[in-house]
């Protein structure tokens, strides 16, 4: 039975939380050759809007191509060379764009963008810290990048 959180009618005097790295946890949405940890999140730290862990990603793995619902999305990348690719439709044709990132770098995923993962280096895996404005874990997959939904229509 998990107990109701009752926060101080003060929001000054609640508690601040470390979690350590060894007190990430894998309870969380997977996704082969990823394998996440959470940090922060509703049944570590009783957080309602916010998410953040950890993934791990497989030298030459790609994720299935997929979007997060209304969830938005910020990445930073640890160690390794991740990339990220969506369908840019801002020019005459749409076009898939790729951002091949490196250790510092910050990617954001818009809420319903699709696009995919990669770790397209053979031998070296890729960290990544993941931020989601959501406790829900969204993950839509797509037959490919092109949005179908209702508001894609039209275009």
């Amino acid at each position: 039975m998990t107990e109701a959180l009752i926060l101080p009618e003060d929001p000054f005097h609640r508690r601040l939380h470390r979690i350590a790295p060894g007190g990430l946890t894998s309870e969380t949405a997977q996704t082969s050759g990823m394998h996440r940890q959470a940090a922060i999140s509703g049944a570590s730290v009783h957080s309602s809007r916010l998410w953040m862990g950890q993934t791990t990603v497989a030298p030459a793995t790609v994720s299935a191509d997929h979007h997060h619902g209304a969830s938005e999305t910020a990445i930073y990348v640890v160690s390794g060379s991740p990339s990220f690719v969506f369908l840019d439709v801002e020019g005459d044709e749409p076009r898939e764009t790729r951002i091949d990132a490196r250790p510092g770098d910050f990617i954001y995923v818009p809420p319903f963008v699709p696009h995919r993962e990669e770790n397209p280096d053979p031998d070296e895996e890729a960290v990544v810290v993941i931020a989601r404005s959501t406790q829900e874990a969204i993950v839509v997959n797509l037959p490919a990048l092109r949005w179908e939904g209702p508001d894609a229509r039209g275009r």
